[in-house]
C-alpha cells in the first residue's frame, strides 16, 4: 500500500547562486558527508546537489509533514546503488515519523526518482508498506 507521495522541483541555478553565497555553511547544514562527495565529484556539482535537495524535499512530503515537525535537512540522505539507482536512507526525526505512518507487520521501502533538465532539478517519492514475509 502508498503510505506517502512527495515531488519536487528545484532550479539548479538557485542551488549554484547559495552554494556560491553561503559555501559550507550550506552545503553541511542540509547534506550528509556522502552526498556531499558524491556531489563534489560530479562535473555538474550544482546540479548533483539540486536533485538532492528536491530528494529530500519530496520525501518530507511523502512523509506527510514538509519540513517542520522536527525533521531535518541531514535526516533525509540520498546515496546510490552500484547501479547508480538513488536510495533514500532517513534517520533522526524522519524515521521516527516512518515507523509511526507504517502499519504493523508492515515494512516501509522509500523509492525515489531523480533527473535535471538544466536549469531544473526534479525528484519523486513514494513511501510504499509491504506486508512482511513469514
Amino acid at each position: 500500500m502508498i503510505l506517502g507521495i512527495g515531488t519536487d522541483l528545484a532550479n539548479i541555478e538557485r542551488i549554484q547562486g547559495t552554494l556560491n553565497r553561503f559555501g559550507d555553511r550550506f552545503r553541511n547544514r542540509v547534506f550528509t558527508e556522502v552526498e556531499q562527495a558524491k556531489s563534489e565529484r560530479r562535473r555538474d556539482v550544482a546540479g548533483t546537489y539540486a536533485k538532492r535537495w528536491a530528494a529530500k524535499e519530496a520525501c518530507s512530503k511523502a512523509l506527510g509533514t514538509g519540513l517542520r515537525m522536527g525533521i531535518s535537512w541531514r535526516d533525509m540522505a540520498v546515496s546510490n546503488l552500484r547501479t547508480g539507482q538513488p536510495v533514500m536512507h532517513v534517520t533522526g526525526w524522519a524515521a521516527e515519523r516512518l515507523a509511526a505512518m507504517t502499519p504493523a507487520g508492515h515494512e516501509a521501502i522509500i523509492h525515489v526518482t531523480l533527473t535535471d533538465d538544466h536549469p531544473w532539478a526534479q525528484a519523486f517519492v513514494v513511501i510504499e508498506a509491504r506486508p512482511l514475509a513469514g
